[in-house]
């Protein structure tokens, strides 16, 4: 296999095999418990919307057999799961049972099929909720994984559906979801203002709860994921424009779930560069270090990133620390994946590893060359190997001389 093409790919078959060679070898990693066709227990809450055979997708909720109230919480509560090891992220998603309806996309505008009401009743919740679920054959033992998604346990196709309590809801989801005249996006940024976490947003607007009524749709999980991670920076980035500049240059640092980030502020309008380093023996690099990067300027991005969803994850994280300080900076990044992230657990791995690092004391420094050699004592693969995919850096410090020259010309006359 070509590791390149895998770190790019991502398990999304661009080799042309009907399966992923490097996922599958997880797919018999737990043992799963016995499940038959009934199962009750309260969804954390959860939801998911596959993309296979776009538009007609599979979609439901996601519930843990047997598990009961407040208890079920931490099956869907990735900022939770941050201290945790790798095989207990799977060991806990293997037993989230996902409960599968067919539908087609435009169905969210409908409302037609009963099932999909009850699953948008669910998905508003704030708390876990009582569910009973009758499928038409005992649920497939299976675990799948992704690049932006959390990993999925097994899966069944629903007879029969009930909800066995009243959920609890947000007053704000309540009122935004029952708004058939705002657009989707308006929306997304207006859940998060008023406290809602990204991760019920993702859930809001995956199951087709947000937008116009005869424009809503089910959105597959993994684009809704990287759509609102867009929209929200987006948002940000555009309010950050009118603040002002850091004044210093500061270095963030985290290791979490075998992967390390290094974040460099400096004192310039904003823009965004994220170095990604995959290590030997991580979950997609096979036996060669491979080294990628991205960015944005002051003005934006206007493609797709060619590191797929963990790019505007990455950013979200910072964005939110630049947000709270109300001050703009140009932001530096390293991922380095070690082969301590052996399998993928998706892109809330990066998201919250970047705000836990954002929450830790930062160093300071006078100038980005200490920085970048204070990072390349954390960096496992050497200077030379990722150093010259800093674009943007080097032109901060040929600005930073510019300026320099300029001002002892100044002084000189």
């Amino acid at each position: 296999m070509n590791s390149s093409l895998c770190i790019v790919c991502k398990g999304k078959g661009a080799c042309g095999r009907q399966k992923c060679p490097i996922l599958s070898k997880f797919q018999a990693f737990e043992k799963l418990p016995p499940i038959g066709d009934i199962i009750f227990g309260a969804s954390p809450p959860s939801v998911f919307v596959g993309r296979m055979g776009y538009p007609n997708i599979q979609a439901g909720p996601q519930v843990p057999p047997l598990i009961s109230g407040s208890d079920a919480q931490i099956y869907d509560s990735p900022q939770e799961w941050l201290d945790r090891q790798v095989e207990d992220v799977i060991g806990l998603r293997s037993n989230l049972v996902r409960c599968n309806i067919k539908l087609n996309v435009k169905d969210a505008s409908t409302l037609d099929n009963k099932f999909l009401v009850k699953t948008h009743e669910l998905a508003m919740a704030d708390m876990p909720v009582d569910t009973e679920v009758w499928f038409v054959k005992p649920p497939k033992k299976e675990l799948r994984f992704d690049d932006v998604l959390a990993p999925m346990g097994p899966s069944g196709q629903i007879k029969s559906l009930d909800i066995t309590e009243n959920p609890s809801v947000p007053q704000s989801i309540d009122r935004l979801t029952s708004d058939t005249d705002v657009l989707a996006g308006d929306a997304v940024v207006e859940l998060y203002g008023s406290g809602i976490s990204v991760y019920h947003i993702y859930r809001l607007l995956s199951i087709g709860l947000l937008g116009k009524q005869n424009a809503r749709r089910l959105v597959p999980t993994r684009w809704a994921i990287t759509a609102t991670d867009d929209v929200l920076g987006r948002e940000l980035v555009a309010g950050l424009k009118d603040m002002p500049i850091f004044d210093s240059i500061k270095v963030f640092s985290s290791q979490k779930l075998g992967n390390r980030f290094e974040i460099l502020l400096l004192p310039r309008i904003f823009s965004f560069e994220l170095i990604e380093i995959w290590l030997p023996k991580s979950v997609w690099a096979g036996n060669s270090v491979w080294v990628g990067a991205d960015r944005e300027g002051y003005d934006g991005k206007t493609t797709y990133s060619n590191l797929g969803g963990g790019y505007y994850s990455a950013r979200l994280g910072v964005l939110e620390y630049l947000e709270k300080t109300r001050k703009q900076a140009s932001v530096f990044m390293v991922r380095e994946i070690l082969p301590d992230y052996w399998a993928p657990l998706g892109s809330w791995v990066i998201q919250e590893t970047v705000k836990d690092a954002m929450a830790r004391r930062p160093k300071e420094f006078e100038t980005a060359d200490e920085a970048i050699i204070d990072i390349a004592t954390r960096i496992r693969t050497p200077l030379y190997r990722w150093k010259h995919e800093a674009k943007f850096l080097d032109d901060f410090k040929f600005q930073k001389r510019l300026m320099d020259y300029m001002s002892d010309t100044i002084q000189g006359h």
